[in-house]
């Protein structure tokens, strides 16, 4: 250690000096200088490395989990403990969520339907239970509205749309989409909050048509649709972090970019195995076959 101090502020102070206040000799400093690094030095940095370009390719959003999960997957064996140990020498660390705007207008004429999920977030199978929900991003414009369909099974979206306003059209434009991808069966459960983009008439219309059954929360619990919660506080935290109010083409943009190429294809989730929602699509149907 006092070895490294020398190194680190010999440019700013004279090398005698630093040994003589740090009671080491010159000649063992000078010695220490050109020993060649141990393997055990050789493997952090190596290891370094690739933490940096894993943390790199998640847009600097993975934390320490989520870089090792990264890492055995690509073959690298190292510990948990080490790669949170490097991260902090490198001073890399993963984002916090971050609180965001409530967009439900439950105040309305509308019926809603019954909570038939009842917290109950699990599938065994893709397209039995979808949960959607809107939120906003900040634009140069104005405020720019996204709305989303995920599937439970695997967290994946596999819908959405974004528009400068909270008009129907807009959850109405998401649901078609993960309807013309996914071609779900009839009874499929669409869960969702009592806003009135989803109560209206025009929307019911819409599950009725593709033969979804609708599912409502209980009026002001956010609880009742966490994964639409978790899944937003994730896009705002990782997504909206560095922003600076862009046009609204280059946030729709960037939008696509993340939930299409980045979200369901490369994130890790967790709750998945630390597998992206494709991949686990791709996995349980492969293990199926």
């Amino acid at each position: 250690m006092r070895y490294r101090f020398v190194r680190e502020h010999g440019p700013q102070f004279p090398i005698a000096a630093l040994c003589r206040v740090l009671e080491v000799s010159s000649s063992g400093y000078y010695a220490w200088e050109k020993r060649p690094p141990s393997p055990r030095q050789r493997a952090n940095r190596a290891l370094r490395a690739q933490i940096r370009a894993a943390h790199e390719r998640s847009r600097h959003t993975y934390g320490r989990r989520r870089i090792h999960a990264q890492l055995r997957a690509e073959g690298v064996s190292c510990s948990p403990k080490r790669v949170a140990r490097l991260m902090r020498q490198e001073g890399l660390c993963g984002l916090r969520r971050r609180a965001f705007k409530a967009t439900t207008d439950s105040k309305h004429r509308f019926p809603v339907a019954d909570n038939l999920l009842a917290r109950d977030f699990t599938a065994a199978a893709p397209d039995q239970v979808w949960v959607s929900d809107i939120t906003y991003l900040a634009c140069e414009e104005g405020w720019e509205y996204l709305a989303t369909v995920m599937d439970l099974y695997s967290r994946r979206i596999v819908g959405w749309a974004m528009q400068s306003t909270l008009e129907r059209s807009l959850t109405l434009r998401a649901l078609e989409m993960a309807v013309a991808q996914r071609r779900p069966a009839p009874g499929l459960i669409h869960h969702s909050d009592r806003g009135v983009q989803y109560a209206c008439s025009d929307y019911q219309a819409a599950l009725d048509r593709h033969g979804l059954v609708a599912s409502m929360s209980r009026k002001g619990d956010v609880w009742d649709n966490a994964p639409k919660e978790s899944f937003f506080a994730t896009l705002k935290g990782e997504l909206a972090h560095h922003w600076s109010r862009p046009p609204r083409e280059q946030a729709r943009r960037e939008v696509f970019e993340y939930l299409e190429v980045f979200y369901n294809r490369q994130r890790l989730h967790s709750s998945l195995g630390y597998l992206s929602p494709a991949a686990f699509e791709a996995h349980t149907a492969a293990q199926a076959t």
